[in-house]
């Protein structure tokens, strides 16, 4: 994120606070948020639209239309993923949460929302998508088996520094020979790394570890069994990466991005921790920031 300003970093804070009371205190967020009557519950993330308002009312940029955007798309979801629970309370996956998940992924996957910010600051737009998400399949759709809790264990470490070991090998191999990685030498200062570490974990592995580990797949399990969603979400993850580094279809982004998936997903699967897979997807952008 460029353009930092004071303004910037209260916002960013602000948005970064609900993300981590679900991973930290999920079930307690969640038992509060279920006191409330419906309607409040339902109509409680139109909130979400603050950072956008103090956002653009600095930059002097501020459109009615994306204020109704950001008012109501994280109500609509609410809503819908509260009719979800209602039809679907063994929570095999319903065309709402596929609505949902669609949505959200093609609106950061296609910047739909990214002129609604200043430029250098369209993550604040991505981080309000995940905090939606976040209120309603936690609190409102009460989603089991995310493994969104941030509660670091030795396990979370262990399964995912054993996936980037596994996966290193691959990933270079193929990476080299098809002629998309070229070696070379971008050493940070060991303040620099640990920063870039610390970055690349909380805004990129976690944003998208939740999303395509915790959501998609978790819900893919229940419908067509752990091998299969594990292929499928692998897919989609690497899907995403089509227009990363290239103004058109990148396909050997895409190619490794799907194995790097595989690998994602298995850190996930083996004890439901999406901090297991954050870890093993940091390390490898981490070190790809390095050396290629």
């Amino acid at each position: 994120m460029s353009n930092v300003t004071p303004v910037v970093v209260v916002v960013l804070g602000a948005e970064l606070a609900p993300a981590a009371a679900f991973g930290l205190a999920g079930e307690r967020v969640a038992g509060a948020v279920g006191r409330l009557p419906i309607a409040a519950r339902v109509l409680l993330p139109a909130l979400f639209v603050l950072p956008y308002i103090v956002v653009a009312t600095y930059a002097h940029s501020f459109r009615w239309e994306w204020f109704a955007l950001y008012a109501v798309l994280p109500i609509v979801i609410a809503w819908l993923l509260k009719q979800a629970s209602e039809a679907d309370p063994e929570q095999c996956g319903n065309w709402r949460d596929a609505l949902i998940l669609l949505t959200l992924g093609l609106a950061v996957d296609l910047r739909w929302f990214d002129s609604a910010w200043p430029q250098g600051q369209e993550a604040l737009g991505k981080l309000l998508l995940v905090d939606a998400g976040l209120y309603g399949f936690v609190a409102i759709r009460g989603l089991s088996g995310t493994g969104f809790d941030f509660h670091l264990r030795w396990s979370d470490w262990k399964t995912g520094l054993r996936e980037l070991v596994f996966f290193a090998p691959v990933v270079l191999g193929m990476g080299l020979a098809l002629g998309f990685i070229h070696p070379h030498a971008n050493l940070p200062s060991v303040g620099g790394a640990a920063l870039r570490w610390v970055g690349i974990f909380f805004f990129v592995a976690v944003p998208e570890e939740l999303f395509f580990r915790a959501w998609v797949q978790n819900l893919l399990e229940r419908r067509v069994g752990r091998r299969s969603a594990l292929v499928i979400a692998s897919a989609l993850f690497g899907l995403s990466h089509f227009n990363k580094r290239s103004a058109h279809f990148n396909w050997r982004y895409v190619l490794l991005a799907m194995i790097a998936g595989i690998f994602y997903g298995r850190a996930w699967r083996e004890g439901r921790r999406v901090p297991a897979s954050t870890i093993t997807h940091t390390f490898v952008d981490w070190i790809w920031s390095w050396w290629f």
